[in-house]
């Protein structure tokens, strides 16, 4: 019996596109001794004095390669010449802290990620323009609004005794509506203050009836006042000027150019200086010159806290996602198998502890 032409035609695809994908997973690693470029990027990539490499991204690299049996050689470049060199295939792989983004996703393939966190704003423990601070706040439009208030209830009370005294107490509250409510408005702010200069005092039973009420009342007034301005300078020199994205714009910002955190920046048209490192960027926060530095978050912790630890501080709130992966040339046949064994490593308790130790949780 002969089988329909169609089924065998189906067939033949079928067999055809199996071959196919099993000639895909069957592809040779490289014999070559690959070319790996990296970028100084502590806690990812550590050049020590001797020229030797470590760090999380080189130590996980150096346990894909061994199990994939696959000949490398370091070769460190700059950024931009390390995404260069991996798009135009002079660089078989980048390992160091590289993050995917869609700009680099169209020039080179990477692997499935192997970290994820985000950008981090560095900030001085201590505030180093606390004048500016306490400004500002005085300037703010809550504080305006508080003043406001307070007038209105000086003016409330101000028109009170003014009406009680208006009659019987012409010396110090009569001359017309405008003479005498403004003279209760005196008395009420000197009575508020405890100044109390004397000039002016209420003889009706209604009008001392007021003072007595007014006095006990701006008692709790001024210390609730005076309690609230304290704390709020209080906690203006503690407080860095920078608590988070929303503050950038009003601060002086430093980053590495060409990077995700410069793009950032220029995305929301912030300005910023540029430094050549993130440790130069903590420098300058710690000399006054810049008020935060943007990057990698899990970068500026590890420097923080092997430099900076007590000086500096990473707020705690990271924001615009940042994966981390092994940067390929577009179709490299690496792909597939570093996949294969990074998903195996970063799902061992190793890898996690690896994590902690050196990052923090």
């Amino acid at each position: 019996m002969i089988a329909p032409r169609p089924i065998v035609l189906g067939l033949a695809l079928l067999l055809t596109f199996s071959a196919g994908d099993i000639t895909a997973r069957e592809q040779p690693l490289p014999t070559r001794r690959l070319v790996v470029g990296t970028k100084e990027a502590p806690p990812f990539a550590i050049k020590s004095k001797d020229g030797k490499w470590t760090g999380i991204s080189i130590e996980l690299w150096r346990e894909i390669a061994s199990e994939l049996k696959l000949s490398f050689e370091f070769r460190e470049l700059d950024l931009k010449a390390l995404l260069q060199g991996v798009a135009d295939g002079s660089v078989d792989v980048g390992v160091a802290a590289l993050t995917i983004t869609p700009e680099r996703e169209k020039a080179f393939d990477f692997t499935h990620p192997f970290y994820s966190t985000g950008l981090g704003i560095a900030v001085s423990l201590k505030n180093e323009r606390p004048w500016l601070t306490v400004l500002k706040r005085f300037l703010s439009l809550a504080f305006f609004k508080v003043v406001a208030a307070l007038t209105a209830l000086l003016l409330a009370v101000g028109l009170l005794v003014w009406w009680f005294e208006r009659k019987k107490n012409v010396d110090q509250f009569g001359g017309g509506p405008a003479k005498g409510i403004g003279a209760g408005f005196w008395w009420s702010a000197v009575t508020m203050t405890t100044v109390g200069y004397g000039d002016k005092a209420p003889r009706t039973t209604g009008g001392r009836a007021v003072a007595l009420i007014w006095m006990f009342a701006a008692i709790i007034i001024i210390s609730s006042f005076t309690a609230a301005i304290t704390s709020s300078l209080t906690v203006s020199q503690l407080e860095p000027l920078v608590q988070g994205p929303q503050d950038l714009p009003k601060a002086r910002v430093g980053t590495i150019p060409d990077t995700t955190s410069a793009q950032y920046l220029e995305d929301k048209i912030i300005s910023f200086e540029r430094y050549r490192t993130s440790q130069e960027g903590l420098e300058a926060i710690a000399r006054g010159e810049i008020d935060a530095f943007v990057y990698d978050a899990p970068l500026l912790r590890y420097l923080i806290n092997q430099k900076f630890r007590g000086r500096l501080v990473v707020l705690p709130n990271t924001f615009l996602r940042q994966d981390y992966s092994i940067a390929l040339p577009s179709g490299s046949p690496l792909r597939e198998p570093i996949n294969l064994v990074l998903l195996h490593k970063i799902r061992e308790d190793a890898w996690h502890e690896t994590i902690r130790r050196v990052i923090g949780p």
